[in-house]
């Protein structure tokens, strides 16, 4: 498959298919996670996973990357963490008497920033440029990162003491917000089958997990997802999908229309791992939810009421007319 660009449609669906057989070696259920994780590669946006811990969040991060062939490099977020940290810095070398610059860990190709709620905001925003430009400042120059930065960021949901809730902006710039749960009984049935005589966790590599693409079949498969068509009636549904959020009573803050940008990119995306070159309604009603959720809040009203975002997308998604 790697020595086969272009792509079309076809080809992206199948990419799509050799991936999730190669992460299915290691990761047990999740598919959806791992779909959508390759919906935000190929429309160039990126991922939160929110689920306590021991569900394979970070695990899975690292089996996504190793199936793609990309550079792989994971942060772990703690309070004392700093911007320095993860851009790098440029550091004076005497004996050439010349500052040099010294790569962080965001210069790869997938990043996992682990419980990135962990860290200050100034911290956190220090991956802003990174996410939305796809390059680093430092010290007023600017360093490019690769086309297909993907940054997979992880927040555990339970506790509250220690951590920094993600600031709207930093929370803007995530395509997807991905709820990850404990496995159902036969999935977790199977891991202990599958990984209950290890001493800890092995690499994606020890379990036969092999890379299916590489960055040129990447560019091609995303050269692909950008000539599926999007009808000017979809981008109408998507529209008035999004200002919906914005009129709702039950919502003190609505979405923005980089939220509809993002969903009419990732709608394409799913389209072409459907093998379609086209844009369906079920296609946007299928990913609302995960671009919306981390971009609403509720007004204080429904969270008396103890109303669920998550609901209140999908009575939105109802209501709103899609076209036939």
């Amino acid at each position: 498959m790697m020595d086969n660009p272009p792509l079309d449609v076809s080809g992206v669906g199948r990419l799509a298919e050799a991936i999730r057989a190669e992460v299915g070696k290691a990761i047990v259920g999740q598919t959806e996670t791992v779909e959508r994780l390759l919906i935000a590669m190929l429309a160039r946006g990126h991922v939160l996973l929110e689920g306590p811990p021991g569900t394979a969040k970070t695990f899975l991060a690292q089996c996504f990357a190793a199936t793609l062939g990309l550079d792989f490099a994971r942060i772990q977020f703690t309070p004392d963490l700093m911007p320095g940290d993860i851009l790098g810095s440029n550091l004076f070398n005497f004996q050439t008497s010349q500052f040099t610059l010294t790569r962080g860990p965001i210069f790869c190709d997938v990043l996992l920033a682990d419980e990135i709620n962990r860290t200050p905001p100034k911290t956190q925003a220090a991956l802003l440029e990174a996410m939305q430009e796809r390059r680093v400042t430092l010290d007023g120059k600017p360093h490019a990162l690769p086309d297909h930065f993907l940054v997979v960021a992880t927040q555990n949901p339970i506790e509250s003491q220690g951590v920094y809730p993600l600031p709207e902006a930093q929370l803007d710039r995530f395509l997807f917000k991905l709820l990850v749960a404990y496995p159902s009984l036969e999935e977790e049935h199977a891991i202990v089958t599958r990984f209950g005589e290890n001493r800890g966790l092995p690499s994606p590599q020890a379990l036969g997990i092999a890379a299916v693409a590489d960055a040129a079949t990447l560019e091609a498969a995303t050269s692909a997802v950008q000539q599926v068509t999007l009808a000017e009636s979809v981008v109408d549904y998507i529209v008035r999908l999004v200002r919906a959020t914005r009129e709702s009573p039950d919502l003190s803050s609505g979405a923005s229309p980089r939220a509809a940008v993002l969903l009419a990119g990732a709608s394409r995306a799913r389209a072409a791992l459907d093998g379609r070159d086209y844009v369906v309604p079920d296609d946007v009603k299928a990913l609302a939810t995960a671009v919306l959720r981390h971009r609403l809040l509720l007004s204080p009203a429904a969270e008396i009421e103890g109303k669920q975002v998550e609901a209140l997308v999908a009575q939105m998604v109802e209501q709103t007319e899609a076209p036939r």
